[in-house]
């Protein structure tokens, strides 16, 4: 029989892994600060349009707003939080999910135990 089970991925942080981060985080940052601009426009736009009620539109406006901005300091955070931590660090990826055979007499404890993959660079270093 197979079981589907939840497999951490982790990264171990060097120099490129890190600059690959920043990037990915400053991109993002960025993304959310052309979000956060062009709904600014769009309400303008649309409050001059006076096609919809003004403080329903605004609500719904305001609470995009707020999402992006969030995101944007989540980002922020993110990026002084990687600058704090050594090289050699091991980062919290994502979660895959994995087949896992399951046979009569296999100890439960060790089939249904925490797996996790290291990564570093790009390749797989370790299982455990």
């Amino acid at each position: 029989m197979q079981l589907i089970q939840t497999v951490i991925v982790k990264q171990i942080l060097t120099e490129q892994s890190k600059q690959k981060l920043l990037e990915k985080y400053f991109a993002g940052k960025l993304q959310m600060q052309k979000e956060y601009e062009q709904l600014q426009f769009e309400l303008k736009k649309l409050e001059k349009a006076k096609k919809y009620q003004a403080s329903a539109l605004k609500t719904h406006f305001e609470k995009e707003l707020k999402k992006r901005h969030d995101k944007e300091k989540l980002y922020e955070f993110q990026i002084e939080q990687l600058h704090m931590l050594p090289l050699g660090s091991e980062l919290k990826e994502k979660e895959v999910q994995a087949l896992v055979e399951v046979n009569v007499g296999d100890n439960w404890e060790e089939v249904t135990g925490q797996r996790t993959i290291i990564i570093k660079n790009g390749m797989i270093e370790e299982i455990r």
